[in-house]
């Protein structure tokens, strides 16, 4: 097998879900015995986390022209230096930079992935700098088609999801002093605006005051969203059924004492998380969006809405707290599609990733 040499380029210093999905494709693809090295930022946590790993990581500061026209120049160095087979750059900044770059050091093959779900503006790091564009979800490569990027210059590469081990008990509900009846729907997201989570409490409002064993808890941190929904809950009166844990080092163990999981997300290039609730045995409700129906298996492991529609949020949550059978159906139905299928192993990333770079080198030799 064609052992290749790869650079991946990315500005952004936080550590979120793409520079997760960086470092998981980097790592399964040093097992198959390729050879990577990453140009990031030096503040940016991947930095750190990718030298923890063993791999060299070149930094540069990328914003501004003057770093501009340095870190191109220098980028071009790295790439003939290193006679890198393959540029893979992910955020517009790095993708004009590093991009021009491998265009400068004639690097066989520019691919840039695309992870977010927002609309684009220019198509100029999408199809003038890069020779090719992987996508996060079909979502995503339907509307990069949409806005002109040929169909086989554009290929979907799912994330990585870390799924860990079911544990056999949880101590959500000692620690939240729950009965064995109660039941709880969970939801695991970053306190972000477009992460909807006071429409999930508008959706369950109705249900927690008809009944009176209805929990809902969120796992997550986030100024200054975090202390807008406390400041929601208790204007509704709610505090004793709406729980807010902040961010917890413990997901599997919360995931394990949930009973439905919830995201009412407005924007969302693909939706992990729903993979890793599906894994754990738990039914989803989810919003009807970009790449979250790719997810999961609607009406099988999982119920969608439609955005904005409250109504049926509510509708889909009571199915699923009337029926347990539903819900221990819908559960199983999750772990055979996120776990059991392998579709969104380090292993399924690195065979798609592979295969792109191998035909699209080969195409671009012709």
């Amino acid at each position: 097998m064609t052992s290749l040499r790869i650079l991946h380029s990315e500005a952004a210093t936080s550590f979120g879900g793409q520079e997760q999905y960086i470092y998981r494709m980097m790592m399964a693809m040093r097992e198959r015995g390729h050879h990577l090295e990453a140009v990031c930022q030096p503040h940016a946590v991947l930095t750190q986390r990718l030298r923890d790993e063993g791999f060299t990581v070149h930094t540069m500061l990328m914003d501004g022209p003057a770093n501009f026209v340095k870190g191109v120049a220098r980028i071009r160095r790295i790439l003939r230096d290193g006679r890198f087979d393959v540029l893979n750059s992910h955020s517009r900044r790095d993708t004009m930079l590093a991009g021009c770059a491998g265009r400068l050091a004639g690097t066989p093959l520019i691919v840039r992935t695309r992870h977010l779900a927002n609309k684009i503006g220019s198509l100029l790091s999408y199809t003038i700098v890069p020779h090719r564009v992987t996508t996060a979800s079909d979502f995503v490569r339907a509307h990069l088609i949409d806005k002109g990027v040929p169909p086989g210059h554009v290929a979907t590469v799912y994330p990585a999801v870390e799924l860990q081990a079911v544990p056999p008990d949880s101590t959500l509900r000692s620690e939240l002093r729950l009965a064995p009846n109660d039941i709880v729907v969970g939801c695991v997201a970053v306190m972000r605006a477009q992460k909807g989570h006071k429409d999930l409490i508008d959706a369950m409002e109705p249900l927690i005051r008809e009944r009176p064993n209805v929990h809902l808890v969120f796992v997550g941190g986030g100024s200054p969203i975090f202390e807008e929904v406390q400041a929601y809950v208790a204007e509704k009166r709610l505090g004793k059924r709406v729980h807010l844990l902040g961010t917890r080092q413990d997901v599997p163990n919360l995931l394990a004492g949930f009973d439905v999981f919830a995201l009412a997300t407005r924007k969302e290039a693909s939706g992990t998380v729903f993979v890793e609730a599906g894994a754990a045995g738990l039914p989803v409700v989810g919003t009807r969006v970009d790449g979250v129906p790719e997810m999961m298996r609607e009406g099988v492991s999982g119920l969608l809405v439609p955005l904005d529609d409250r109504e049926a949020m509510t509708q889909a949550l009571r199915r699923l707290i009337e029926d347990p059978e539903l819900r221990r159906k819908m559960g199983e139905e999750g772990v055979k599609y996120c776990r059991d299928s392998g579709k969104f192993t380090a292993q399924a990333m690195a065979d798609r990733i592979e295969s792109c770079y191998l035909r699209w080198l080969a195409e671009r030799k012709k």
